[in-house]
């Protein structure tokens, strides 16, 4: 049983999972906007949510320490520099999910995560 766990497992191993997060993050990033099912956005939320946090500072240590995490040089530099200087006053809540369709192979619940 999961009892108060602290994160989904989303049926990966933890590489496979790290490796997801990463990219879905990467892919948030870059397009601002992304569909993909509601328990990945759930956890990809707290996860990038961290990193606009850490960005909001806009020093160096900020970027490297985005940049170890997401090892992808455009998507760090657009977080950095684009995105996070727009929540500077705001305290959390960066990303918003909305429910979309249920897909058609599985019928799993797609959502919309986005930028606020």
């Amino acid at each position: 049983m999961r009892h108060n766990h602290g994160y989904r497992k989303l049926g990966r191993t933890s590489s496979h999972r790290k490796a997801l997060l990463k990219n879905l993050c990467i892919a948030l990033i870059e397009c601002e906007k992304i569909e993909t099912s509601v328990f990945k956005a759930k956890e990809l939320q707290s996860y990038v949510e961290k990193f606009v946090s850490v960005a909001r500072k806009q020093d160096f240590n900020a970027h490297r320490f985005v940049f170890a995490y997401l090892q992808h040089k455009a998507a760090t530099k657009k977080l950095v520099t684009e995105i996070a200087p727009k929540y500077k006053e705001r305290n959390g809540g960066y990303t918003r999910i909305h429910r979309t369709r249920l897909r058609k192979g599985d019928a799993c619940q797609m959502a919309i995560i986005e930028f606020v």
